[in-house]
């Protein structure tokens, strides 16, 4: 017998699948078709960890189940390499970002390769690459002309150590995460996309999706749609009136001061003389920090008095305005009318500068020395008392409009998405600044923009992308007038390129135009798309966002790019904490297949684990196991070859206990396949081999020959998603010469799955020819139906008549024919 070395059969399978290209994905008339995608991945410096790998596998084995079932499976992968990350590597190690991209993207493919995923590389897409970042270009310019791509002044966070822009999540305390330098707001003139115009559609449409309810959710509260009033309040002895939304304008009587947040336009104008410079200072500080750190709850509150005071329309009564880090600029108006007994955070900071508490309504059971919040009976509000706060929502409202001094408004959350990156290493923007006739879109015939080459592509600190330093790219002329005019320098956020790959995938090589619209609607939308939580919010919101674009443009039939959303859970040190190359704990996959255990083993090791949506800790000791699985499996093949076939009587009873230990499996690997229970998909296999075990000996293997066959090869089409190298060697050495993963997926007999069943001998002629296993209560016409279509019994049966038929029940089914 020969010993299982995966390091022998594996790369030749590679290999051999590579040559015959058996992924490639067809659009076939005949069969329905499946897509299945991965996140777009980011080809970084470092190698791909086991905790890279459970995403691919789960991808894998789906697509592996799907094609054997009968489906024509796109199961594609690319590089998502544009961005920050690959620029700082590069930077870092001192070569041109394009050599980097390179390097890590043929690194990243060898390892997927040497996995055995089952990837269509006839399709493979890198986002660096002109030909797919001219069509990105392209759908910039069709945003632009439908006006949903603008540019204006914005301040954005800055470090000036970096001398770069900085997400919100990228500052720390005020400081850079990366070096640790204080940061400061930039006004920059930065491009926009108008996703809010999109908003209400991005949050309905979460519907029509079959996604976890927590990423509805996450989605839902981005977007962050409130419906409410917009109430203007009449500063004193001023001309302005300072706007707020309100979801409770119900609560209006209970106002008892107003706040702005530090950036609102309003705050100089409002400050008294001998508080500006205090409230300067506060405002700096306040721009140093982030939002989440802002709106932190257990935040102990600071404010300053700008010395002004509103005046509230619903009862005249002259209320103090505040500035305040906790109120934001980017939602509703940036000021709010504040109600300490109905917010936490107002109540707090109330309690903190001894402002008044009054409360607006009363709630069963809550006492006035505390806030709280909800619906209840409206009090201390003049002629709205006694109402319930629903009521008086739209009595106030209706009745603050008919003064003019409100208005129903529909408020969100979502800021349009700001896609200009001052870097170097990304799609550039195709965009023409002419002096006469302001941003002009470069002409399609002139797509791609390409990227030029530099030898030194650091940021130069002056808000100007490095591309800013190239004459030769920025100088250009007008596409309108002919006259002299500029490039756009900056480049587009790296979402933009992940927001429409999936559909470049449908027709990778398209010239003309991104994607046919036939080969789209044959493939798209995705039917399962995998990968972890952690774009939850950007990615998909984005790539949703680019899909409804399409379809309002009739570009596609679809306005929903992601039928399935499948997130999994995390693959943990076994120490528990997360794998990065900063805690030199990670664990590549490189190091195991060297060390003997084998793609398979790891993939195995991926999926029983633990179910599949929930993190677990890499084991070692679980890793062996998985081998020592696959060690059994390839010796009952081998055994079985070595065994021989015999002429000798057949064992029939043997033969049920066959068929009915791998049915069994077959439905329970069938239903758990089915829903991603992946984890006790392999055990039911492990079982079922071990239940095969106690069955087999050589003499045995000869008296069930073609059971024995038929069992080990219904085990390895189930095991064949899981683990596809193992597989398909012992699928040769049972006699085929086909791939095991072309082979059609397995069926189950309910009569030989089913709890209670009887063993019936089956006579022709007064000799037994075969037995069936039947379910105890089932009827003499399904007995014998069951009898005669059993495969010995039918081969008798051919070209005779049956004269009559004998149902002992529980015990014989008999057969006189001629």
């Amino acid at each position: 017998m020969r010993r299982y070395n995966p390091k022998e059969i594996e790369p030749k399978w590679q290999k051999t699948w590579q040559e015959n290209q058996i992924y490639q994905a067809t659009e076939s008339d005949g069969k329905p078709k499946h897509y299945v995608l991965e996140y777009f991945p980011y080809p970084s410096g470092s190698a791909m960890h086991v905790g890279h790998v459970r995403n691919y596998t789960i991808g894998d084995v789906v697509s592996r189940t799907k094609r054997m079932q009968g489906f024509s499976v796109l199961h594609p992968m690319g590089w998502d390499a544009f961005g920050l990350p690959a620029e700082n590597y590069a930077i870092k190690t001192n070569i041109s970002p394009q050599e980097a991209v390179a390097k890590n993207v043929a690194n990243f493919k060898k390892q997927l390769i040497q996995m055995g995923f089952s990837y269509d590389w006839s399709r493979e897409l890198n986002s660096t690459d002109p030909e797919y970042y001219k069509w990105t270009q392209w759908f910039f310019l069709l945003l632009f002309k439908k006006g949903l791509a603008y540019q204006k002044e914005s301040l954005q966070w800055w470090c000036p150590h970096d001398k770069t822009v900085l997400a919100n999540e990228q500052v720390e305390n005020g400081r850079c995460w990366r070096c640790g330098h204080l940061v400061e707001k930039k006004a920059l003139k930065q491009w926009f996309f108008r996703i809010t115009d999109y908003a209400d559609r991005l949050a309905k449409d979460l519907d029509k999706v079959d996604w976890s309810e927590g990423i509805k959710a996450m989605q839902r509260n981005w977007i962050g749609r409130s419906e409410g009033a917009q109430i203007s309040f009449q500063v004193e002895n001023s001309s302005e009136q300072l706007k707020v939304f309100t979801t409770r304008p119900d609560t209006i009587y209970g106002a008892t001061f107003l706040v702005l947040a530090p950036e609102h336009k309003l705050v100089n104008k409002l400050s008294n003389s001998g508080r500006r410079s205090e409230i300067e200072k506060y405002t700096a500080e306040a721009e140093r920090k982030n939002d989440i750190d802002r709106m932190e709850t257990e935040r102990e509150k600071t404010g300053v008095f700008t010395g002004s005071y509103g005046v509230n329309p619903a009862n005249g009564q002259k209320i103090p305005i505040w500035v305040a880090d906790y109120v934001l600029p980017g939602y509703g108006t940036g000021a709010i009318m504040a109600v300490p007994a109905h917010d936490e955070r107002d109540w707090q900071f109330a309690k903190k500068f001894d402002l008044p508490i009054i409360h607006a309504y009363s709630q069963e059971g809550k006492k006035e020395d505390q806030s709280y919040w909800g619906e209840g009976v409206i009090k201390n509000s003049d002629k709205y008392d006694g109402i319930t706060t629903q009521e008086a929502r739209k009595q106030i409202t209706l009745d603050l409009t008919s003064k003019k001094m409100a208005e129903n408004v529909t408020n969100y959350k979502i800021r349009d998405w700001l896609i200009s990156r001052q870097r170097y290493w990304g799609a550039p923007i195709p965009i023409i600044h002419c002096p006469k006739h302001g941003a002009v879109p470069v002409p399609e015939d002139q797509l791609p923009v390409i990227l030029p080459e530099m030898d030194s592509y650091e940021p130069s600190g002056d808000g100007r992308s490095p591309l800013a330093r190239v004459p030769e790219f920025v100088n250009t002329k007008c596409p309108v007038c002919g006259e002299p005019a500029q490039r756009e320098t900056d480049t587009m956020d790296g979402f933009a390129c992940s927001s429409w790959y999936f559909l470049r995938f449908a027709d990778p090589h398209n010239s003309v135009e991104p994607f046919s619209k036939e080969k789209a609607k044959f493939w798209l939308p995705v039917d399962d798309y995998i990968g972890g939580a952690e774009h939850a919010v950007m990615h998909l919101l984005y790539a949703r966002f680019w899909t409804k674009v399409m379809y309002d443009e009739g570009l596609i039939s679809f306005d929903e790019p992601f039928s399935t959303l499948r997130n999994h859970g995390m693959i943990l040190a076994p120490d528990g904490n997360k794998m990065s190359k900063s805690k030199n704990n990670t664990i590549e996959p490189d190091e195991i297949i060297n060390q003997g255990y084998g793609a398979d083993s790891i993939r195995l090791m991926e999926l029983f684990i633990g179910p599949w949506n929930q993190s677990a800790n890499w084991s070692v000791e679980g890793l062996a196991g998985m081998y020592r699985f696959l060690q059994r499996v390839w010796v009952i093949v081998f055994e079985f070859t070595e065994a021989g076939e015999s002429k000798t009587e057949r064992n029939i009873e043997l033969e049920l206990g066959i068929n009915r230990s791998v049915h069994k499996a077959i439905k329970k690997v069938n239903s758990d396949i089915k829903d991603l229970g992946f984890n006790t998909a392999l055990s039911a296999l492990m079982e079922c081999v071990n239940q095969l075990y106690k069955m087999k000996s050589p003499e045995n293997f000869t008296q069930a020959h073609d059971s024995w066959k038929t069992a080990l090869e219904n085990v390895l089409i189930l095991l064949a998603p899981f683990a596809p190298h193992i597989t398909e060697e012992l699928w040769k050495e049972l006699g085929h010469n086909n791939s095991i993963h072309l082979s059609a997926w397995p069926s189950w007999d309910e009569h030989l799955v089913a709890e209670n069943l009887i063993n019936l001998a089956i006579q022709i002629n007064g000799k037994v020819k075969a037995a069936i296993l039947v379910a105890a209560n089932a009827t003499e016409e399904e007995v014998v139906r069951l009898a005669r279509n059993e495969k010995s019994v039918s081969k008798h049966l051919e070209g005779k008549t049956i004269k009559k038929t004998v149902y002992i029940p529980g015990r014989i089914v008999s057969l006189v024919v001629t």
